[in-house]
Order: C-alpha cells, then sequence, then structure tokens
C-alpha cells in the first residue's frame, strides 16, 4: 500500500521516548522527512535523526519545552523551514503524572501536584496544533495525529489528573475537525494502553505486568512499533476520509 508520503516534512514531539522513537522511525521508514522534537535528551535525539538520514537533510533534531509557551511555534517553523511544509504533526510529547499513593484521596492531593499534569498534557499539543493547521489549511492538506492514553477511555485508579489532561486531546480533536470542514486535514487520536517500551520494562513490577496481560484478550501487551503503525496509517494519505476518531491500541482492552 502506497501511504503517499514520500516526501512529506513531519513533526514528532516527544521523539526520544519508547513510542516517539518508533513512530519517527515508521515515517522515515515510507520515505518522509522527519523533524525529532526533544525535550530534554539532545544526545538521543540527534543520534535518532542521524539514524533517519539528518545527514542528507532527510531528519533534525529540534528542541520542544512543555514549560516554555513559545517551543511549539519555534519547533514547527524549524520544521517548515528545513522542510518547506509541516505536513504530518504527531503529537506525542508527554508529562508523565504519578500515581496518586494507596491510601491518599483524590480532594487531598496539593494543586501544584496536578496542576502542572494538566498544564503540559494539554497546553504545549494545543499550541503546536495551532502553529501547524494553518499552514496545513492552506497547503489543503495534512495529517494531525493526538497521542492520548486509554486512560482517558477507561479511566485508572490514581491516575485522574493525566486522564483528565489525555480527555481533553478528544474534545480538542472531535471539536477541531469542525473547523477543517472543506479541507483535506484529517486530526485523529491513538490511545496506547500499557506498552512495552524501555520505561515500562524498567519500571514496572512483575505482579503488576502479569495483572495486565491476563486483562487483555490478546494475552499480551503492544509494543511501541504497534502504536506506531496505528499512527503511521491515520497520518497517511493512505488515511483518506477518517477524521475525529479515536483509534485504541491496548490488545482489545
Amino acid at each position: 500500500m502506497d501511504l503517499g508520503l514520500h516526501g512529506r516534512g513531519v513533526l514528532v514531539t516527544g521523539a526520544t521516548g519508547g513510542i516517539g522513537r518508533a513512530v519517527a522511525r515508521a515515517f522515515a521508514a515510507e520515505g518522509a522527512r522527519v523533524a525529532v522534537a526533544y525535550r530534554s535528551d539532545r544526545e538521543a535525539a540527534e543520534k535518532l535523526a542521524a539514524e533517519l538520514g539528518a545527514a542528507d537533510g532527510l531528519a533534525f533534531a529540534v528542541p520542544y519545552a512543555l514549560d516554555d509557551p513559545d517551543s511549539p511555534r519555534r519547533a514547527v517553523e524549524e520544521t517548515e523551514r528545513r522542510f518547506g511544509a509541516l505536513d504530518v504533526l504527531v503529537a506525542n510529547a508527554v508529562r508523565w503524572g504519578e500515581r496518586r499513593a494507596p491510601g491518599t484521596a483524590f480532594e487531598d492531593v496539593p494543586e501544584q501536584a496536578w496542576l502542572p499534569v494538566i498544564e503540559d498534557n494539554l497546553g504545549p499539543a494545543i499550541r503546536t496544533v495551532q502553529a501547524a493547521v494553518g499552514g496545513m489549511r492552506a497547503r489543503g492538506w495534512g495529517r494531525i495525529v493526538l497521542i492520548s492514553s486509554h486512560n482517558a477511555l477507561g479511566g485508572n485508579r490514581g491516575q485522574e489528573f493525566y486522564g483528565a489532561a489525555k480527555a481533553g486531546l478528544h474534545g480538542l480533536g472531535r471539536s477541531l475537525m469542525w473547523d477543517l470542514t472543506g479541507t483535506d486535514v484529517l486530526v485523529n487520536l491513538v490511545c496506547p494502553g500499557l506498552t512495552t517500551t524501555e520505561r515500562v520494562a524498567a519500571g514496572l513490577p512483575e505482579p503488576v505486568r502479569a495483572r495486565e496481560t491476563g486483562a487483555t484478550p490478546t494475552g499480551r501487551l503492544s509494543s511501541p512499533e504497534e502504536v506506531a503503525r496505528a499512527v503511521l496509517f491515520l497520518g497517511s494519505a493512505a488515511n483518506g476520509n477518517i477524521t475525529g476518531e479515536a483509534l485504541t491500541v491496548a490488545g482489545g482492552r
């Protein structure tokens, strides 16, 4: 299947994490040019960009700070300057919210603990979409994929604030699609379940892994590459008329 991505300019935020890295590689494998946006690990971002063809102008690393309101605009502008256009935006950058400690009531969590989770998981995504969508609209083509979470759909005890922030992305996608009526700019969401990233492999206790696996109809957790393939399709020309939808990649959960 021709995904129509050869030469397209793609910006992946949070590209040095497990899912983001897999997404960047998936688009590069289809001939797209990829901007690797990173928050703090410049070395990892530049290493990934080199792997994806930085020496030939096919990739580059760009800073992307969740706590800097101007950073999303700068990342978009640099992508457009380098590639001539930003055709596909994958908003994947995330601030992980700590699970509420057992025995701590929801109402006892102080604002200084939960407000950054809301602000950093929602605000930067909105700013990046705002910076990117005008160019897409003017060119008459674009794909926006927002990375949400299975928590936004099914909930998870102790992660109320993270779930609330990710659920906000659904409201953004469902409403923005109406503003894009008559264009070939499509906006969708991908909702990964617990995924076998390096972070999960290093920090997930075995009893929790066994419980999560046992509650999954397929009998296993998703890999980052499986999530990336869903993002790739929704962010490609092969997706011709899907917009405003949320695709869950969680083994049937």
